[in-house]
């Protein structure tokens, strides 16, 4: 009997170590457990109301007559990449996304990031964040960590606190980049942007450049050196202004000059505007004809609003539901992009790029119910195409840690990771499909075609690659389960033929309220605690027949819906993925070669806390573990019932 409980025990240990234990509770794992994963803002169920059907609505047939060539467009963008869409992370979380450190690479980031590349041939990460305006460098960190915390920043108010880095934070960065084409920009953010830490003009620490140029040489993008606002937060007082910003940018360049460890002296981004400061303020100084060798881009901040008066008390209190309406509109996008128009005029003439350096739905970690709704993916993914066809070389949705809304991904608390898996929030459907708008070739550019009357519900686009439509984009933003708002749009070829058939990819959900049920192609990514970074279901790929003698493609669109029409076959996307079966302790784990890297879910440690330092995300999102190997246990009883039974 002894021997039978031990090789039962012996066997059920070998299979627990082989199986992928993500989004299964074991047995006797209660309730409470699963309370502590979904209290976090990032796993909010909150559901809006839809906003009703307008009335009158637009119409439900309509034609748009399309330029066969971008040479008969009267106003088209500059080309775009497919990277257009990349991702802002807080410096604070990077050991929970990116992983503990150089050793230890989260692999659903890697499945998460080689989606997005795959249609794009590249992936644009920034780090930084409130967190990294006060963050210094130190040789070692306890438990190899790559970076750890000082205590809050007590004159901020989101209590931000210092990140401490090692070395080691630019191996981790660059063995992502072996794994998947990754480019980095170092920076930091939020009202007041220090990037490179800006605050100290007599000691500008420049290990953050020179490491960052070392270890991932072409892989650096840029490097942000921005600010706006600094007295808001006491590092700077009210009498700080834009040619004092410029003096001090000036002062850093000259430190860079000097520093012969740093090399690459024309990355420099700035001035990451995003308070009451208009990018013409620092323009008006002279900064792009002064600096003009030394600046690889030119950036800013904006958030469309905030939701910062719940958490900190700063502001006005705004509803969620009634805020919603707001997002779901053509008007929105245009409103936002409107006020930065002569800027990317001024950066295209002086031979820059012009960049929206951090954005998402709402400063202060967004709003439940819309920022990680189906909707809000709607808008995101608006914006992020109305800001291309502004004339934006790239923009960068934020991400923060547990404690916020709009995440495009989030990694699980580390004292449940065994159990869950990873959470995606709709937004991150945004970049991807965005990536697929303007694909591999950097040769796309984009018009608002503004058909259907301009009707502010169902916004279309245009797509020319190579000098030629390639694309059409479609929206509907009205939710209407009775199919009466559905429309069709009778797609027209002036100048050119129609294709024999077209296909499209739809981007569906039931309403704009929801934040399950979304799939883009038929396929989901999966809803809480439960992804990979790995699709779910069958592509499916829509194939409509045109009628060639009329010169007419009927696209019907559901209510609500997005649809991407490719006027050629639609690209074959096959996603090289990495597998996703471990966890940081050692009990039951798969392992990668030491070629490939070993690989771990969460960070245990940094102070045995994880914070994220993002606005309206500082409440302690989790805390270390002590881990209890339990296969080891039942090995060791095992073997010494056997010994005391004389076996």
């Amino acid at each position: 009997m002894l021997l039978f409980v031990f090789w039962s025990l012996w066997i059920l240990d070998v299979a627990t170590a082989s199986i992928t234990v993500y989004g299964q509770i074991p047995m006797g794992v209660t309730s409470a457990l699963s309370a502590t994963a979904t209290v976090a803002a990032a796993y909010n169920t909150t559901v809006l109301n839809p906003p009703e059907v307008p009335d009158p609505g637009p119409a439900t047939s309509f034609t748009l007559s399309i330029p066969s060539a971008n040479t008969s467009v009267t106003k088209l963008s500059i080309p775009i990449k497919g990277t257009f869409y990349g991702f802002s992370v807080e410096m604070s979380v990077i050991t929970q996304l990116f992983g503990k450190n150089s050793s230890y690479v989260q692999v659903p980031l890697l499945n998460l990031l080689a989606n997005i590349q795959e249609r794009a041939g590249a992936v644009h990460v920034r780090i930084g964040g409130n967190t990294q305006e006060y963050a210094y460098y130190v040789p070692t960190l306890d438990e190899g960590r790559a970076i750890s915390k000082e205590k809050a920043d007590t004159q901020n108010p989101t209590e931000t606190p210092a990140v401490i880095y090692t070395m080691d934070l630019f191996y981790l960065l660059s063995n992502i980049s072996s794994f998947v084409n990754v480019k980095w920009y170092i920076g930091k953010f939020e009202l007041f942007s220090i990037r490179v830490p800006f605050n100290d003009t007599s000691d500008f620490r420049l290990q953050i450049v020179e490491y960052s140029e070392a270890v991932l040489g072409d892989n650096l993008l840029g490097v942000q050196v921005g600010k706006s606002l600094i007295y808001i937060h006491s590092h700077r007082n009210s009498s700080y202004n834009p040619q004092a910003y410029a003096d001090e940018f000036g002062e850093l360049i000259a430190a860079l000059a000097a520093d012969s460890n740093v090399p690459v002296k024309n990355n420099l981004i700035g001035p990451s505007v995003s308070g009451t400061w208009t990018p013409e303020m620092v323009w008006d100084t002279g900064f792009i004809s002064e600096y003009t060798t030394n600046l690889g881009a030119l950036s800013v901040e904006h958030y469309p609003t905030d939701n910062c008066f719940p958490i900190y008390g700063i502001g006005s209190y705004h509803d969620p539901q009634t805020e919603f309406s707001d997002f779901l509109n053509h008007t929105s996008g245009i409103a936002l992009c409107e006020p930065y128009l002569n800027s990317t005029a001024i950066a295209q003439a002086a031979g820059k790029p012009f960049l929206m350096f951090e954005t998402n739905s709402a400063s202060c970690g967004g709003f439940p119910g819309i920022s990680d709704s189906f909707g809000g993916a709607l808008w995101a993914l608006d914006y992020g195409l109305q800001m291309a066809y502004s004339n934006f070389s790239g923009a960068m949705l934020h991400v923060g840690g547990q404690n916020v809304f709009y995440n495009p991904f989030t990694a699980p608390p580390t004292n449940v990771s065994k159990y869950y898996e990873w959470t995606v929030g709709a937004v991150y459907y945004s970049a991807l499909i965005s990536a697929e708008v303007f694909g591999k070739t950097n040769t796309s550019q984009i018009v608002d075609l503004l058909g259907n009357d301009a009707n502010i519900y169902t916004p279309q686009y245009a797509v020319y690659e190579n000098g030629a439509l390639a694309r059409v984009a479609l929206f509907n933003y009205i939710t209407d389960p009775s199919g009466a708002s559905d429309y069709t749009a009778t797609i027209t070829v002036s100048g050119g033929n129609a294709p024999a058939s077209v296909q499209v990819k739809y981007f569906l959900s039931d309403s704009v309220s929801t934040k399950t049920n979304i799939t883009w192609a038929g396929q989901t990514l999966g809803t809480i605690h439960e992804v990979d970074g790995r699709f779910k279901g069958t592509l499916d790929v829509v194939t409509i027949a045109c009628n060639t003698g009329a010169n007419t493609c009927l696209v019907p669109v559901p209510a609500p819906a997005f649809a991407l029409v490719f006027l050629a076959a639609a690209p074959d996307i096959t996603t090289a993925t990495f597998s996703t079966s471990t966890y940081t302790n050692a009990a039951g784990t798969a392992t990668v070669p030491a070629s490939v890297l070993a690989t771990s879910n969460g960070m245990l440690g940094m102070d045995e806390t994880l914070w994220s330092t993002s606005a309206g995300s500082t409440e302690n999102a989790a805390h270390g573990q002590l881990s209890v190997d339990f296969g080891l246990v039942f090995r060791v009883v095992a073997v010494l019932l056997v010994l005391l039974s004389g076996h």
